[in-house]
């Protein structure tokens, strides 16, 4: 049986996955879970929660290890666990990284360095782990979710590798069976490129040990629970439903046949009456809006003369080249 490195004060190791629906964390907390338990001969539980079950939607996965005999009562979600796998970066900015205890582990999906993620999340007191599994999915032609394993296991050293292998092949072999390969090879890579930073704590008194609270609670939610940024508003930003692609746009070869606007389910474009060469009035396409893209590329399927194309979001990029929508009654 493996020994766990740590435990809380009620006997559990606790893993907590941050993603978005669509990048398999769901299914990647049952396989940990699976090789936790039947791997390496632990006692633990492992359940998820989301909304609604559709791509781009917020999902968590909480697994919980404790030696043989522990009684597991504890079924809440994870508030402060040992270890964080964020498997979309833009989740750091909404707390996916909060309560992670001190000494704790956070993986993050991301192509920037260890050092910048710990910088912009503000993470002290513990390791930072990055990995672009993103990347590694779309070279392989394969899951986020495997390339994100493989980093896990890295970090877990209690859990068996070799032992993981076996769990794909078994959970893709019967319906997948010409998948099992590439995930294997996919979970290796993540093992292997992974880049891992210990970050100290900024303080070095009593209080910098303590277990961080949690972004929100009782005391600090809104009034009544209310959500501030709904999704009709025009506030929502639907940013954080990419999961590696966005549309780049040319204005010079675009007709402004409106193919793109037709097909995106978000109002992402924007428009504006200008004079054509002979002087008539017509809409001419600006740009896109990238804080309501969510990156399904449905426009760039639409378009005629591949004004708009697929690339892989890289940072900054939607930021430099967005064209904000102007409303009517509502200030700059």
């Amino acid at each position: 049986m493996a020994v766990l490195p740590e435990v809380n004060k009620l006997g559990f190791f606790e893993i907590r996955l941050e993603s978005i629906g669509g990048l398999g964390a769901n299914l990647a907390g049952k396989m940990l879970a699976e090789a936790g338990i039947v791997g390496a001969g632990m006692d633990g539980v492992s359940f998820s929660s989301y909304g609604s079950e559709k791509k781009g939607s917020p999902v968590k996965a909480h697994i919980r290890f404790c030696e043989l005999g522990t009684p597991i009562r504890d079924t809440s979600p994870i508030e402060h666990p040992h270890v964080i796998g964020i498997f979309h970066e833009a989740l750091i900015k909404t707390g996916g990284a909060s309560g992670v205890r001190p000494g704790g582990i956070v993986l993050v999906n991301s192509a920037r360095s260890a050092q910048r993620i710990a910088e912009d999340a503000d993470l002290q007191g513990c390791t930072v782990a990055v990995l672009d599994a993103t990347r590694i999915a779309l070279e392989e032609k394969n899951k986020v979710n495997m390339a994100m394993l493989g980093g896990l296991f890295r970090l877990c050293a209690f859990l068996d590798p070799e032992f993981m292998k076996d769990v794909i092949a078994k959970s893709l072999g019967k319906k997948y069976p010409q998948a099992v390969e590439l995930a294997i090879r996919v979970f290796e890579r993540g093992y292997s490129e992974i880049e891992m930073l210990e970050v100290p704590a900024k303080e070095s008194d009593e209080a910098s040990a303590k277990v961080p609270e949690s972004p929100f609670g009782y005391l600090n939610q809104p009034l009544g629970g209310m959500v501030v940024t709904p999704g009709s508003s025009l506030l929502k930003d639907l940013s954080i439903s990419r999961s590696g692609m966005l549309p780049a746009f040319d204005r010079a070869t675009c007709i402004n046949c409106a193919q793109c606007d037709t097909a995106c389910p978000d109002l992402c474009f924007v428009w504006e009456e200008q004079p054509d060469k002979r002087g008539r009035m017509q809409m001419v396409l600006q740009g896109i809006d990238y804080q309501y893209c969510k990156g399904c590329l449905k426009c760039v399927e639409a378009c005629p003369t591949d004004s708009l194309s697929r690339m892989l979001e890289q940072e900054g990029y939607a930021d430099a080249n967005q064209v904000k929508h102007r409303f009517d009654y509502v200030e700059a």
